[in-house]
């Protein structure tokens, strides 16, 4: 019998390998199978998710996915990316779009935060630079850091729970929009691989991995 689906499990999470050859909607039917008759040997455990072998859509990813949550106990933490130029790519984008937005507000932060320093700020913040552990950003906005986002952040401050985190690199120590904690930050450890976003939906916190569809999005700053 032919492997339509190949999971391979690791200390990062698990990576399934998907045969391009047959149309989307067996993938689906051969995926949901392999999770069903396996779940009991994953258990119920948080991991990050890697999809190799087929070209897929976004709505497609989507789709994966849910498959995968709806026939297992594991939740899907974020969406590896694995074409090294393609998240080049969106890191560039995004820095461009970012850099855009910060000149026509003048809300940014050009420089490291060192392991002391406190930024604040009354609107939203772009950090140019890594933001390292034992710093903090304080802000009533947004805070974006064109770089590495290791120390602790707390957006819409007074409340405002439609702020969000983005980071180039998100490896925070701690994380809160308005009264919301994200509490896999305190791990100190990354949520994933190149741009992810930190906001809330449906009155949880929550990590999303950046793709090209957000950069229109970031008008808010």
């Amino acid at each position: 019998m032919h492997n339509y689906v190949v999971i391979k499990g690791n200390k990062a999470g698990l990576t399934v390998y998907l045969d391009h050859t047959i149309p989307f909607y067996e993938l689906l039917k051969a995926l949901a199978a392999k999770f069903k008759e396996t779940a009991r040997f994953w258990g119920a455990v948080q991991m990050t998710l890697t999809l190799e072998g087929r070209d897929l859509t976004s709505a497609e990813e989507f789709q994966i996915v849910n498959t995968i949550t709806e026939n297992s106990n594991i939740e899907i933490l974020c969406l590896l990316d694995t074409d090294a130029e393609r998240i080049e790519r969106c890191e560039k984008a995004l820095n461009e779009k970012l850099l855009e937005l910060s000149s026509q507000t003048g809300q940014f932060y050009r420089g490291d935060l060192k392991s002391g320093d406190v930024l604040e700020s009354e609107a939203s913040i772009v950090v140019i630079g890594d933001v390292e552990r034992g710093a903090k950003i304080v802000a009533k906005g947004n805070v974006i850091v064109l770089g590495s986002l290791k120390g602790a952040v707390s957006a819409g401050v007074t409340g405002n729970m439609n702020s969000v985190i983005v980071a180039l690199e998100m490896a925070p120590s701690q994380v809160k929009i308005a009264e919301l904690s994200l509490e896999r930050a305190e791990r100190g450890r990354p949520l994933g691989r190149g741009p992810m976003m930190i906001l809330v939906e449906n009155g949880r916190i929550c990590l999303e991995a950046m793709k090209k569809s957000f950069l229109s999005a970031l008008n808010f700053i």
